[in-house]
Parts: C-alpha cells; sequence; structure tokens
C-alpha cells in the first residue's frame, strides 16, 4: 500500500539508496527537503551536482579535490619523503585531525579483498609505486586493521622493501576491525608514534 505521492516516494527512494540511510532516516530528510524554503533547496542542488562534476583524484596522491593538487600535496612544508598509505580520504582526515603528522599521503580507494573480488589492480596501486620512483624514505603503512587492511599492508610491505624504502605498519592502539575514520584523535595519534618496521 503507497502512503505517499510518486516525487515523495522518489525522493525517500533516492536519499536510502545513499550508505548508512535506512527507511526511515530517509523519510526524516525527505520531509525536511520538502520543507526547507525553495532558495536552500536550489542551493543544496547546486552544491551536489557542483561537487559532483568538478571533484577529482588529486594528481599526485589519489584523494579528492576540486584542484589539480589537493592542499596537503602543494604545501611545501610537508615531508614529501614520507608518504602515509590510507584506504579513503575519510582516513586521511582522521590522521590530519591529529595535527602531528608532517608527510604526505596516497590513497588507496579500497582494500585488496579476495573474497570480495579486489585484486591489486583494482585500488591505486600503480599510482603509489610510480611515486616511489622519486626522493621517498618510508612508506607508513595506515590500512585498517580488518583481514583486507591487514592483507594489503602485507602486499605493500612485499612490494615497496625490494626498493630498499623502509616501510613501517601504524601500531595496534587502532582496534581489530575498527575503522579509521570512527577512532579518536589520540588513539591514532599512538597507533602512528608507535609504528613498526614490517
Amino acid at each position: 500500500m503507497e502512503y505517499y505521492s510518486n516525487q515523495i516516494s522518489q525522493l525517500i527512494e533516492a536519499f536510502s539508496s545513499l550508505p548508512g540511510i535506512g527507511t526511515k532516516s530517509a523519510q526524516r530528510l525527505a520531509f525536511h527537503v520538502i520543507n526547507m524554503p525553495k532558495e536552500q533547496v536550489d542551493l543544496l542542488a547546486k552544491t551536489i551536482v557542483d561537487a559532483r562534476n568538478h571533484v577529482q583524484y588529486c594528481a599526485q596522491c589519489c584523494t579528492l579535490t576540486d584542484r589539480e593538487l589537493c592542499p596537503i600535496c602543494k604545501n611545501p612544508d610537508r615531508d614529501q619523503s614520507t608518504i602515509m598509505v590510507v584506504e579513503t580520504p575519510r582516513d586521511l582526515a582522521a590522521y590530519e585531525k591529529t595535527g602531528k603528522y608532517e608527510g604526505v599521503y596516497h590513497v588507496l580507494h579500497g582494500a585488496i579483498s579476495p573474497m570480495l573480488g579486489v585484486g591489486p589492480g583494482d585500488i591505486r596501486l600503480k599510482e603509489l609505486m610510480e611515486r616511489l620512483q622519486g626522493d621517498v624514505s618510508e612508506v607508513i603503512i595506515a590500512t585498517n586493521s580488518s583481514l583486507e587492511g591487514e592483507t594489503t599492508a602485507m602486499y605493500l610491505s612485499k612490494l615497496i622493501k625490494p626498493a630498499g624504502i623502509k616501510v613501517s605498519r601504524i601500531a595496534s592502539g587502532v582496534p581489530v576491525g575498527g575503522d579509521l575514520e570512527y577512532i579518536d584523535e589520540v588513539t591514532l595519534l599512538r597507533a602512528l608514534e608507535g609504528r613498526t618496521e614490517l
């Protein structure tokens, strides 16, 4: 039995297709948008369309940006010889919140997961290997402490070590199975400071 008109149902369905948004949350969002002033709705829609049309991968670290290089890669004060490898841009943001890491990043946009059919060619490994041709002294692997994150870390270690570059892994301050974006800054900082060489 349908409770809402076609337009409202479509809006609820559109919101519920977003990750982490269930039916009830989608309904709340839909009714909130419907009750917003038209100018705010237009601005929201324009912002979404503009972001989708203009956000791209940073030419150096592969994070998301609306410029050729992200602000971190462009910053001359960052240590370009130390690269922290993370799974997602959200993980990068989590480490930036600590305010203590002074190197640069490389975002893989995923992790190796044979069970899900995600192999090394499906994440941004080629771009990382190209970056390692430059003056890089250390690669810090900061993938999640999940099975996929650990698999990716071991694969990266075996790939990078023969090049004579120091490879380290963040310490176990991050709980097993935890996602970096949900972990507090103190725990992330301890994990970074207690990293070990692989």
